[in-house]
């Protein structure tokens, strides 16, 4: 008797099995068609041509080109995170702590460029920051400054203008934390004589840590990837990784370099997030718990 009962239930079992399977089935589908496949195909790329080979590989070891391109790209990525940091949290603090009008108001300031492209604001940056642009003739205007500025087509403009795009990538994360914490906590704490500096570093600042982090991840990642912002406001002096995918293969017709680049990329950004899972897992940095 009970092993029929054993049998029947492992049948049920099975059969649910097999229909939650057929109802993920679709979504397997995509993810194997837009995400499997083509990176498959990029690391199938930088290893075959003509036959097996490491030559595109060693090239990336072997070219100072790959090596600076790698490490400006990295460079600029963590200034760009701690900008982005620095600007970040106090938005996102004065966000949680406002009442829920003026929160509603300053996270619409927050969104409001995601309604604008990249390439625009872009655009906009260059025609600020340009010899003739805005800020650069109102120095002038003001007698601080007797020729114009270099602010573009260097690392600087680079880095503005990034900073600028990634920024609700910070915010949006560390407000979603600090909306967790407790008032609660910074009344007792209080309460318990502390100063408001006081309880900021040792009650809220070390509660919004899981925030920081995921924004942090976040913007470093995006900042690996950014190709517009850099292309435009570098003007060929700033190459990041991204451009240099793109030469590879609009320039030199190398799609093999090309995936190579993408390939050390991709594994690049693989081993931030085991890194960083290490210290904090990543559904708690994603905000899932």
């Amino acid at each position: 008797m009970s092993g029929s009962i054993q049998d029947l239930s492992l049948r049920h079992q099975r059969r649910e099995q097999g229909l939650m399977l057929a109802l993920a089935s679709p979504a397997l589908l995509v993810i194997l068609l837009l995400i499997v496949l083509p990176v498959g195909w990029l690391a199938w790329q930088s290893i075959y041509h003509d036959g097996f080979t490491l030559e595109n590989y060693r090239r990336i070891l072997n070219e100072d080109i790959y090596w600076r391109s790698f490490l400006l790209t990295f460079e600029i990525s963590l200034l760009v995170t701690l900008l982005a940091l620095l600007l970040g949290y106090p938005i996102a603090y004065a966000a949680s702590a406002v009442p829920k009008g003026w929160s509603v108001f300053i996270l619409a300031l927050v969104i409001l460029p995601f309604w604008t492209s990249v390439l625009v604001r872009a655009y906009a940056w260059l025609a600020l920051l340009q010899r003739t642009g805005v800020i650069n003739q109102f120095l002038e205007y003001l007698g601080v400054i007797q020729q114009p500025l270099a602010l573009v087509h260097n690392t600087f403009g680079t880095v503005v203008a990034t900073v600028h795009i990634l920024l609700p990538f910070m915010v949006l994360p560390l407000y979603a934390t600090m909306q967790k914490i407790p008032g609660d906590l910074m009344q007792a704490g209080a309460s318990l004589g502390g100063s408001p500096s006081h309880t900021f570093w040792r009650i809220f600042l070390p509660l919004s840590l899981p925030g920081v982090l995921a924004g942090a991840t976040l913007v470093f990642v995006l900042c690996l990837g950014f190709y517009i912002t850099p292309e435009l406001l570098g003007g060929g002096r700033t190459v990041m990784v991204s451009m240099l995918v793109s030469r590879n293969v609009e320039l030199y017709n190398q799609w093999g370099a090309a995936s190579a680049v993408g390939v050390v990329l991709l594994i690049s950004v693989f081993a931030i997030f085991l890194i960083v899972s290490r210290f904090i897992p990543l559904d708690r940095i994603l905000g899932q718990r």
